[in-house]
């Protein structure tokens, strides 16, 4: 099934979440079943700049958040795209002035101990890195409830026990309805 963007269906529909929730999985098969383009913005950051963790490690996170608000600028006025986006991405209120008109934007969610068994090593994930902590559930429970009101004004589909299949098809069918 083919949506088009602006005529019946959303110019883009925006990803976002933790990490390990499945954004960049789910948004792949997502943007295939709606016919819409489908972009990552880290991995157009890491084209462009190198590795995430090498970019928090060298310039700092604030650095890396400038980059996010320089691609985001770069969807002003593009349709047609299913967009992953970093999890603290649509936290950044440039990056949503950017992204979120005309978007359906979803926000993924999974469990803390789901989310740990999804992205394995910490060491690849600066932020989580970066804490010094021995612990990272801690450090994602604190980032979780400090991110809660704002991933909180989307709409909410759960990855738990789902294939990344499963939560597609929920999220077009609330692009149906």
């Amino acid at each position: 099934m083919a949506f088009e963007a602006g005529n019946g269906g959303p110019d883009n529909v925006v990803l976002t979440g933790f990490m390990g929730t499945g954004k960049t999985t789910v948004g792949r098969i997502l943007a295939e079943q709606l016919g819409y383009e489908f972009v990552d913005t880290d991995e157009m950051i890491e084209s462009r700049a190198g590795p995430v963790a090498k970019i928090f490690e060298e310039f700092g996170e604030e650095h890396f958040r400038e980059l996010e608000r320089s691609v985001a600028a770069e969807f002003t006025g593009r349709t047609g795209l299913v967009i992953s986006t970093g999890g603290r991405m649509m936290l950044d209120q440039a990056c949503v002035a950017c992204l979120e008109p005309g978007a359906f934007v979803v926000c993924l969610t999974a469990g803390v101990e789901t989310i740990i068994e999804r992205i394995g090593e910490t060491a690849n994930r600066p932020l989580l890195a970066s804490s010094g902590s021995s612990r990272p559930q801690d450090l994602m429970h604190k980032l979780l409830a400090e991110r809660a009101e704002a991933y909180g004004r989307y709409t909410p589909v759960d990855t738990e026990g789902r294939s990344p299949q499963q939560v597609a098809a929920e999220i077009v069918s609330l692009l149906e309805h």
